[in-house]
């Protein structure tokens, strides 16, 4: 026998298999203990640091907002979910038969019954539990759609065919949908569980002798499938007003929302027949709880199919085919009439009237045209599309700097700048390692602007505000930049580790003195980022430490997109500087795609252009990207400094925005909190303009039989100055519409009729926030043949001294760059100015070499050909005489911002004075100069130099007109050998070199 005791057996010693000691079973504990922390924390570190970083910006009421309300519906039809399917298997289980038939089909059942019962409360509740979570998780994704509708404002308007209002379709609808769907998503599921439970219990037959059912499961599953097919009624009911709201294809217009002929006199009578159908064949299943027979439920569900067959397919392709098809235009025109009223609403151009243009010039004088040209528009040579690198050349002074592909246009002291902001470029490094990623190298500095009007001699940009850090006309603010278009990396700031801050003359450093950025100064903090941002050295690097912060989401499209997600962000942010601070101007909108009847346009298409393509830095930032309704509502800053993010109600009569603000009360601003310094900067925003551009590309014709026949069709023209073939970009210009006695900031672009290339419209908008006709559109309907912007480019192209212009440049390695081809109308007529810039391989930037300017008139009293002159000359003033066959009329030069106007002749008399005053005026900038340059107050230092160049320049000119003769004076005896003749002596002084260079 073994011996049962400790020691060997016949087989040699045995080893004794116990538990593990105390010791080991508290250290696994402690690790699977410490395991499922670790895993928790990992989990809950993103969680932490989202409300650190809302609580950071002042936002925390949307963080907790959309919390509670996305755990509320989680848990709310998650539950609701498991108790249906729930309560369904275990009513399945208690209607079990007592005895299953001795079958063989019952028999291998038996083996799984026997197999599931001791675990089928575990069962029970780990499939509830699932179904659950899976239910609750997508009801937590509709947290839009229930705020919207417990929120929702009336719009004051009502559809057409239904008289109800557009709330409805807009905010009620969706969640009735939603709810819809849950309820059809529970009742089937728990349809499936019940007859699965029913089948494995013996409730349900397949292959069994006798009846297929029990009268139990007969009853439950008919209960179930009667609640399906009143779902279905409810179905059919909503559908009817969903009509109002359909998307579909109309080959007379495309894109069509809302009901046709065919809707309103075949779908709509089908869907109500087909909701009565529904409620027979629903009773019909309830009432087999007391007839115990499947027979008319069955015979009523067939019915009900059919009849969707019949009623609800073929009734409405007969009328379609034998009502619509035969007289089209007639039968479709009432819907057509009420689709153009609904998309013009709702897209804000309603009050839009295309005006007659004839594109006949009114002004036959030669010098009269070239003198209202000088009038028309402020002519903008600068194109913000082009000379990105000419500022990163100029202006960009280290290669951890750069501005933005595209820069930004804006006003300053009325006038038309062109607008960079030197910003961070971490590629630009010299040595990458994490310190120098995330702690030295922090922000950008400086705002670099230029007038949009002019350019030096050597066809650079006049700057009006530039060095490092700048100066010029802008006066002193806050240039460090820590957040802007390029800042998409964290950095942490305010702690032991110093930052560099610009390098002129030595190294500066600085500390981030801002609020911005969340605390990493405790251990916890510092333990959440390094898992959120899989980054431990956050968690033990010593760089980290009192008064450190870390600053992240920093571009400014990001930061109101995080704290308004219910908003639409415009692809355009630009910065402007207000109250001495630099601030992101980001235009916001509210949409939706519930507005009855008007049609959907896809943002993400309608919004492209020749600037957008491969640029997704300017893309809109889109919550829906289909939409038929939008709004400019909300006009959001942030602060370049410290990320302060501020949100102003601009549409004050939009339900949509009224509605987000009952959502989240206090997020938006009053309009009446907007500063006056800021309103100089806000501008009519141009994705808007370009929805709305691209849907008046149709909706301009109000008549339906016209607009049906297509034969007054737009197109939005290619961008003329590339062969990428895309939409040409709106141009922001200070210009004149015809009528107009002043120049306003404008957003303009042109159409061109569907399938030809010559002028068929000019659309602009009256841009500048201050103006009493703000956001007014001006539609310019050519009624003439006149050139569009691809034919004039192509007449450029021929012109001989072009082909000599761009050989040259060629032959010189110098790349040929297009400028933006803008268009004013002028005495009937319509002007073109198109910048050419020329960029050598040495220069590596463009410079402004020529320019085009065109002229089309379509005044043709002999038959002749459209009147147009296109020139190619080297300045904008001699291109202007040329067109208009001008000679001499040179008007005087613009100045640029910051110099003082030409001063009149100054009388004899007076002159002895003027050179005194000159020269104390001189003295004087030299003093203020000298204060300021031991105070290190570069923007004083550079507004002192500018005033003591005024004041030589003047002494100069004064002492030149002492020296000249009077009228009818005789000439002035020759000066003796040795002797001088020489103004009074001003101070003289050699002034440094500022740090703006």
């Amino acid at each position: 026998m073994p011996d049962r005791g400790g020691g060997t057996g016949p087989s040699g010693p045995r080893i004794r298999v116990g538990r593990p000691s105390r010791r080991a079973r508290t250290l696994l504990m402690t690790l699977g203990v410490l395991a499922v922390l670790a895993m928790v924390f990992v989990m809950f570190a993103g969680f932490w640091t989202d409300w650190l970083w809302f609580r950071s910006v002042h936002y925390s009421s949307v963080f907790t907002t959309t919390l509670w309300t996305k755990i509320g519906l989680f848990l709310v039809f998650g539950l609701l979910m498991g108790l249906a399917v729930g309560l369904n298997i275990w009513l399945a289980y208690r209607l079990r038969p007592p005895l299953s038939a001795m079958s063989l089909e019952q028999q291998s059942l038996d083996r799984y019954r026997m197999g599931l019962a001791p675990f089928k409360k575990w069962v029970l509740l780990a499939v509830t539990a699932l179904v659950a979570l899976i239910a609750g998780a997508s009801a937590s994704g509709q947290w839009r759609t229930w705020l919207q509708w417990v929120n929702g404002v009336s719009f004051g308007q009502k559809d057409p065919q239904f008289q109800l209002d557009v709330s409805f379709y807009a905010f009620d609808l969706p969640w009735y949908r939603f709810l819809l769907a849950f309820g059809f998503g529970a009742t089937v599921l728990s349809l499936i569980a019940a007859a699965l439970t029913h089948y494995l219990y013996g409730g349900l037959r397949v292959t069994s002798p006798g009846a297929r059912a029990t009268a139990a499961a007969t009853g439950h599953l008919s209960v179930l499938l009667g609640v399906f097919v009143s779902l279905k009624a409810v179905a059919y009911w909503l559908d009817r007003y969903g009509l109002a709201v359909k998307s579909s294809d109309f080959k007379a217009t495309g894109n069509w929302t809302g009901l046709r002929y065919v809707d309103a006199n075949a779908y709509l009578p089908a869907k109500t027949i087909l909701f009565c159908i529904a409620v027979i064949c629903a009773l019909l299943f309830f009432a087999t709880l007391w007839r115990r027979t499947w027979q008319l439920p069955v015979i009523g569900f067939g019915l009900m199919v059919l009849s969707a067959i019949l009623i609800g397919g073929l009734y409405p392709a007969i009328v379609q085919k034998f009502q619509v098809q035969p007289n089209e235009q007639a039968k479709e025109a009432p819907y057509i009439q009420k689709n153009i009223d609904a998309t013009r609403k709702a897209y804000d151009i309603d009050t839009t009237e295309p005006e007659n243009y004839s594109g006949k010039s009114t002004v036959k004088a030669k010098d009269q045209l070239r003198a209202d040209a000088d009038t028309a528009a402020s002519y903008r040579l600068i194109d913000p599309n082009v000379v990105s690198p000419t500022f990163q050349q100029l202006e960009q002074k280290r290669k951890y700097y750069q501005f933005p592909l595209t820069l930004d246009v804006d006003r300053y002291d009325g006038k038309d700048t062109v607008v960079g902001l030197r910003e961070l470029n971490i590629k630009g490094i010299p040595k990458r390692n994490w310190i120098n990623d995330h702690f030295t190298y922090t922000h950008g500095y400086g705002a670099i602007m230029a007038a949009g009007t002019q350019t030096d001699a050597n066809g650079s940009p006049v700057f009006t505000e530039s060095g490092l850090p700048t100066t010029g006309s802008l006066g002193p603010y806050e240039q460090r930049i820590y957040y802007g278009e390029k800042t998409d990396q964290y950095s942490i700031v305010g702690g032991p580790q110093k930052e560099l801050d610009y390098e002129e003359n030595g190294e500066k450093t600085t500390s981030y003195q801002g609020n911005s950025g969340v605390s990493l100064s405790n251990t916890f903090n510092r333990a959440a980022y390094a898992v959120a941002f899989s980054e431990p050295q956050i968690l033990y690097s010593g760089a980290i430490g009192e008064g450190s912060r870390i600053l992240y989401n920093r571009t400014p499209k990001e930061r109101v997109e995080a704290v308004a997600p219910w908003l639409t962000i415009d692809g355009d942010a630009y910065p402007a500087v207000v109250d001495g601070r630099i601030q992101w101007i980001v235009d916001a909108y509210t949409t939706t795609n519930g507005y009855p009847y008007a049609s959907r346009t896809t943002l993400g298409d309608t919004t492209a252009d020749s600037l957008t393509v491969g640029n997704q830095q300017r893309a809109v930032v889109a919550q829906q990207n289909q939409v038929n309704y939008i709004r400019n509502s909300v006009k959001a800053t942030v602060d370049a400094y410290d990320g302060t993010v501020k949100l102003y109600q601009w549409d004050e009569k939009d339900p949509v925005l009224k509605t987000w603000m009952k959502a989240f009360p206090g997020t938006v601003k009053d309009r009446s909190e907007i500063g006056q310094d800021l309103m100089k900067h806000l501008r009519y925003p141009q994705d808007m303009f370009k929805v709305q551009r691209e849907l008046l590309t149709r909706y301009h014709v109000q008549d339906p039989a016209q607009f049906y026949s297509g034969s007054d069709a737009w197109q939005v023209p290619d961008d003329p100055t590339n062969k990428d073939g895309n939409a040409v970009p709106p141009y922001y210009l200070s210009m004149k519409m015809p009528g107009e006695s002043a120049e306003q900031f404008s957003l303009t672009t042109t159409f061109t009729p569907a399938g030809r290339p010559n002028l068929g419209a000019f659309m602009a908008v009256d841009a500048d926030a201050n103006s009493k006709d703000y956001g007014k559109i001006r539609l310019l309907r050519v009624t003439s043949d006149v050139p569009g912007p691809q034919q004039v480019q192509n007449k450029l192209n021929s012109l001989p001294s072009v082909a000599t212009f761009v050989r040259d440049m060629k032959g010189a390695d110098s790349d040929i760059l297009y400028g933006n081809l803008l268009t004013v109308p002028l005495d009937g007529g319509f002007l073109y100015v198109e910048p050419v810039y020329a960029q050598g391989r040495n220069a590596q930037y463009p410079l402004l070499k020529k320019v085009a300017v065109s002229y089309v008139d379509a005044d043709q009293p002999d038959g002749d050909t459209t009147k147009d002159t296109t020139v190619f000359e080297n300045t904008l003033t001699e291109a202007l005489n040329a067109v208009f066959g001008v000679e001499g009329n040179t008007p005087p030069p613009t100045q640029p911002p910051g110099t003082t106007k030409p001063t009149q002749p100054t009388p004899p008399a007076s002159n002895d004075a003027a050179l005194k005053q000159a020269i104390a005026d001189a003295q004087k900038a030299y003093d203020d100069g000298e204060a300021a340059l031991q105070k290190q107050d570069w923007a004083a230092y550079g507004k002192a130099q500018d005033a003591l160049q005024d004041a030589l320049q003047r002494a100069a000119d004064a002492g030149a007109k002492l020296q000249a003769p009077a009228p009818g004076a005789k000439p002035a005896p020759k000066t003796t050998p040795g002797s001088t003749a020489s103004p009074p002596a001003t101070p003289a002084t050699t002034p440094p070199a500022s740090p703006g260079g």
